[in-house]
């Protein structure tokens, strides 16, 4: 553990953050699963929000630095993908 304030104080913060960080993914994994648990309905009003609500939820993570835009285009690919494998 640090000895200096100012150190004590940053630990601090770091770990709120990681806890905001963690909440945020999980987030984003509830909107992915609910929009694939929607392909296989008929509603294709709320698939697309879901899909749109996931989407967003991504954009979000990597302009507030949560995930790098690799990472989301990868997550929102295999979305589509699994969305349109389950609709066959």
């Amino acid at each position: 553990m640090a000895n200096i304030k100012s150190a004590k104080k940053r630990v601090l913060i770091a770990e709120a953050n990681r806890q905001r960080n963690v909440a945020f993914k999980t987030s984003i994994k509830t909107a992915l699963k609910k929009a694939l648990a929607l392909a296989s309905g008929d509603d294709k009003e709320a698939l697309n929000a879901a899909i749109s609500k996931a989407y967003q939820l991504c954009d979000k993570a990597v302009s507030k630095g949560i995930l790098h835009k690799n990472t989301a285009a990868r997550k929102k690919s295999r979305l589509v993908l699994a969305i349109k494998k389950i609709a066959k």
